[in-house]
């Protein structure tokens, strides 16, 4: 007997976003949010940066907005990144309200105020943030408030499986006027069993795919599935090719790509060679302040030069006491791998780090099916163009969740006949007994994904993707149709969904523009006003 579950509300993902609006929406409806493993188990946790939002006098929105649509090249949608920059004082401001423990320091009049970072592609400081581990920050107190809420039902190690809609259950074209949707299929990890989630609206808050690529800043989590439910229910996907490589994670066997700040930079921080020489003025005249994609772009240009494994992040000549206050988190780590900041630079290497497409949303998260939301970084907002600017992630979710939050309250006191659900049917399918091919497989695309999707590009590469990936697609829908499902299987479902979007996407671009580069195309196309990357799937 399946087990079918009743809210108002299904928010899939437990980051800043899904947090923030479970705790928004708790008070006027019963929210339920799936975690796929421990609550805090995200990006958001180990996010370490902080959160951009004009809080200095000497800033402006105008400028805020400026450096985001700079750092974009081209393909932000200057209507939301006002809308998102106006919206950001009030924004931290919530925060401060749930209880984050934003830096303070003290003012030249005696009193404590928050302290302001300053980080790539920024032209003032505007950072606001929590030592160097603000996600861990928010994250925890958005844990806190929401574990003590009657009003919100936490799912942890739960997957969600495929989204129910009207056209899923009508077998009817989902791309057409009026297909809803009415909940989800989830996969409850410890029982292996698949329960329904009815509910009115739906929010995909699940992150982003990190884990597609063979080295990444992402926690294991980060399998693209929101984004793949999405494409697989009939939404348009928007602008894969543009994946961030965080410039700077640290180089050791045992680190798996622990993530180093762009706050080090920030603060002073010199990227150089083997032999000592800093580099990055060659590349960019912002040098270490220019935005990520130059700077992993110009690491990955000298690596790839010198035939070398790593380059160094040297914020040395900082004395010892200001690098124990700023970047307490990051020392303790690095000296647990033998490497003291305080007196030598950290090895680092680039990762792949952010999304900046996603599911295409307007400015309160629809997405193209009736009920069903995105947010954070499984949605396009057109915020990122691009490239995202640093610290622009937080604030997007933080925002996006109260416009959203706004929008769900007005749906819900609409009553919409909820329509019965089907039970999950496994009468055709068996236990597994070659789980080897969902480990090769996994293996596989995140290897090529790497050495053919990865900082930079050529059409000859990326074809050969696009060939691994066709096979692996039959082989994967195969699979999937005769066993049981696990949540390995579902995670290299929606992976090889993910790669098969990223490749496609950049095959489609003709140009080098924001994280996008080929050395087929190396500039820009200016010829023609630059367009956004839409797929969408095409039913039968």
């Amino acid at each position: 007997m399946t087990q079918h579950y009743q809210h108002d509300v299904l928010i899939i993902g437990s980051g800043a976003s899904g947090l923030s609006l479970a705790l928004q929406l708790a008070d006027h409806a019963r929210i339920a949010v799936l975690s796929k493993a421990a609550l805090n188990e995200g990006a958001t946790f180990y996010a370490q940066g902080g959160v951009s939002a004009v809080l200095d006098t000497q800033d402006s929105v105008d400028s805020h907005v400026e450096d985001t649509l700079i750092a974009g090249a081209g393909l932000c949608k200057d209507d939301v990144v006002r809308f998102v920059v106006e919206h950001g004082a009030e924004s931290i401001r919530w925060l401060i309200d749930m209880g984050v423990d934003f830096t303070k320091v003290a003012s030249a009049n005696g009193q404590f105020d928050y302290h302001l970072n300053r980080e790539g592609g920024h032209s003032h400081r505007r950072i606001i943030h929590a030592a160097d581990a603000t996600g861990r920050a928010i994250e925890s107190t958005l844990e806190n408030r929401v574990r003590a809420h009657a009003n919100i039902e936490l799912f942890e190690h739960h997957t969600a499986v495929d989204l129910l809609t009207q056209a899923k259950l009508d077998r009817s074209d989902p791309t057409a006027a009026g297909n809803r949707c009415h909940g989800a299929y989830v996969y409850d990890q410890k029982s292996g069993k698949v329960e329904v989630f009815h509910a009115r609206a739906v929010v995909l808050a699940s992150g982003g795919a990190g884990k597609v690529y063979l080295y990444t800043s992402n926690p294991d989590v980060s399998t693209g599935d929101g984004i793949a439910m999405a494409w697989r229910a009939g939404c348009r996907i928007a602008n894969m090719e543009f994946v961030q490589f965080h410039p700077t994670c640290l180089y050791h066997p045992r680190a798996k790509s622990y993530l180093i700040t762009e706050a080090i930079r920030g603060e002073g921080g010199v990227l150089r060679l083997p032999d000592g020489e800093a580099f990055m003025s060659r590349f960019d005249d912002r040098a270490e302040l220019a935005p990520r994609d130059i700077v992993a772009r110009a690491i990955d240009h000298e690596m790839k030069r010198l035939g070398i494994d790593c380059v160094y992040l040297d914020i040395s000549h900082k004395p010892a006491d200001f690098i124990h206050e700023h970047f307490p988190s990051i020392q303790a780590t690095c000296l647990k791998y033998g490497v003291d900041m305080t007196r030598e630079p950290i090895p680092v290497v680039p990762a792949a780090h952010y999304l900046c497409g996603g599911v295409v949303v307007d400015m309160r998260g629809h997405t193209d099916i009736q009920g069903l939301y995105a947010i954070g970084e499984t949605a396009s907002t057109g915020l990122h163009g691009a490239n995202r600017m640093a610290s622009n992630s937080l604030l997007e979710c933080v925002v996006f969740a109260h416009a959203t939050y706004n929008d769900i309250c007005r749906q819900l006191a609409d009553h919409i006949p909820a329509p019965a659900l089907p039970d999950w049917d496994e009468s055709l399918v068996t236990d597994s007994d070659e789980e080897v091919v969902v480990t090769h497989n996994w293996q596989e695309i995140r290897r090529f994904m790497w050495d053919y999707v990865g900082i930079v590009r050529t059409t000859k590469r990326l074809q050969r993707a696009q060939h691994r990936i066709d096979m692996l697609k039959r082989e994967i829908r195969e699979y999937y149709s005769n066993f049981r499902v696990t949540n390995d299987l579902l995670e290299l479902r929606n992976l090889c969904n993910v790669a098969d979007l990223i490749i496609r996407s950049a095959l489609a671009r003709r140009e080098s523009r924001g994280l996008h580069y080929t050395l087929d195309f190396p500039e820009p196309d200016d010829t023609t006003q630059p367009a956004d990357t839409i797929l969408r799937k095409w039913f039968e």
